[in-house]
């Protein structure tokens, strides 16, 4: 079934064209920047509090892993519904009232007195945060031309890692001085003032869609049928979905657990621990922006070759993570300098997917529903990429020890490099067929 606008849509904007103009467009994504960076200030505070929250409550690894598990899980539950209902009515007023929602809950993660208290208001900050990557990236995508969109794209999500460097280093370095549960009362503040200052962003015009569409979107037996289409009409969509998850499962093993890796294995004090974890993190989110470029760049001549190029980095980042971790377990003696430089060149490289594949799907997926499809990816990316990455690493942990449950997780990699290499086939077609909803 092809999907056309009615008559009454809003008047089309040029593929190579400002929505608003420059100034509008480049003050939208500060603001859905700067939110983005607190979002992830939020979700990520919690691991540099691990050796504290374990020594005072003695939880396993496993608890520790389904702290940060648990947010990523409920932000996927509740990203598509938040989604649909931006793309239907206010993508601004949805954004403004998600940072108000996950802001409260992180402040009130610092009144809790015991472990199901916690994870219950960390269930409540990944509700409050369910929906946002997704709806802000379609905003962003709205705003500006099209030939710039993958490498802003890379930056929105880049500032993901930002919003992770800074939690992780906050994290450790306000426990050490007042108290882990403080660390959540102070980072939630700044996301409260951010969300009201957004109520200035211009909102692009709700899409029309056709009455097909529309009625499907109104029910809970329409909307899954609409989300399996999403996944299987656009076939690149479903292999580019679980390429990300398996990528993001290395990503989130590696930054979640660092910090506890550099306290039990060197010694390291907590809250040093959690800036030199920092200092890995910014590595990641600086290889984003790099990774992001180059992939649009190999895609000029033709365009399958970006999902071909993130295949291969996939590849590259599993090799150079792997050895840090898997050495020492091997026997092979790796001074600290040694080790501690290829883990920050691995995770370097490890985000090399993470802005291009939602340019990707946005490039496959009709305009009308941008932010339900892209709400498709973070349901995959959060509920088995971010949600499993912590959480796989932390049962290993229990079971074989820290170094070797973070030298098996990137070979979740493999994964990832097949599933981009198949998306890669149908790529090309996909897109165009979206460019051309007639």
């Amino acid at each position: 079934m092809s999907i056309e606008l009615t008559a009454d849509q809003a008047r089309p904007v040029p593929q190579d064209s400002y929505l608003f103009g420059p100034g509008a467009a480049w003050f939208a994504y500060a603001m859905t920047l700067g939110l983005m960076v607190m979002d992830y200030v939020d979700r990520q505070v919690i691991v540099s509090l691990f050796p504290h929250m374990k020594a005072e409550w003695g939880l396993s690894d496993t608890q520790l892993g389904g702290l940060v598990s648990i947010v990523s899980v409920t932000v996927a539950l509740g990203a598509l519904p938040i989604a649909l209902f931006a793309d239907r009515a206010s993508r601004v007023r949805s954004i403004v009232a998600m940072a108000l929602v996950w802001s409260m809950a992180t402040i009130s993660c610092m009144f809790t007195r015991s472990y199901q208290g916690l994870l219950a208001a960390r269930g409540a900050v990944g509700l409050g945060e369910a929906g946002y990557g997704s709806v802000g990236a379609a905003l962003i995508a709205s705003h500006f031309p099209a030939r710039l969109r993958g490498a802003l794209m890379a930056g929105f999500f880049a500032s993901a890692s930002i919003g992770s460097v800074v939690g992780v280093m906050l994290g450790g370095l306000i426990a050490a001085r007042w108290g882990w549960k403080s660390a959540f009362g102070l980072v939630g503040v700044p996301g409260l003032v951010l969300a009201l200052l957004y109520l200035r962003v211009r909102d692009y015009r709700t899409v029309a869609l056709t009455p097909a569409l529309d009625r499907a979107t109104r029910s809970v037996g329409g909307v899954t049928r609409h989300v399996w289409r999403a996944l299987t009409r656009p076939t690149t969509m479903m292999y580019v979905c679980l390429g990300a998850a398996a990528q993001l499962v290395v990503v989130s093993a590696l930054w979640s657990w660092l910090p506890s890796f550099l306290n039990r294995v060197h010694g390291i004090p907590a809250d040093q621990a959690g800036v030199r974890a920092a200092l890995v993190v910014l590595c990641g989110a600086v290889g984003s922006v790099a990774w992001g470029a180059l992939v649009d760049r190999a895609g000029n001549r033709r365009p399958r070759n970006k999902l071909l190029t993130m295949a291969g980095l996939c590849l590259l980042s599993m090799v150079v993570l792997s050895v840090p971790f898997a050495a020492p377990a091997l026997g092979f003696a790796l001074s600290p300098q040694t080790q501690f430089g290829l883990i920050a060149a691995g995770s370097f490289v490890v985000t090399c997917t993470v802005g291009p594949v939602s340019a990707v799907v946005i490039d496959v997926i009709h305009p009308g529903v941008r932010a339900t499809g892209s709400s498709v990816l973070a349901l995959f990316q959060n509920l088995f990429g971010l949600a499993a990455g912590p959480l796989v690493a932390g049962l290993l942990s229990d079971a074989f020890g820290l170094t070797l449950a973070l030298a098996v997780t990137p070979l979740f990699s493999i994964f990832a490099a097949i599933a981009f290499v198949r998306a890669a086939r149908t790529y090309e077609s996909d897109a165009a067929r979206a460019s051309d909803p007639h």
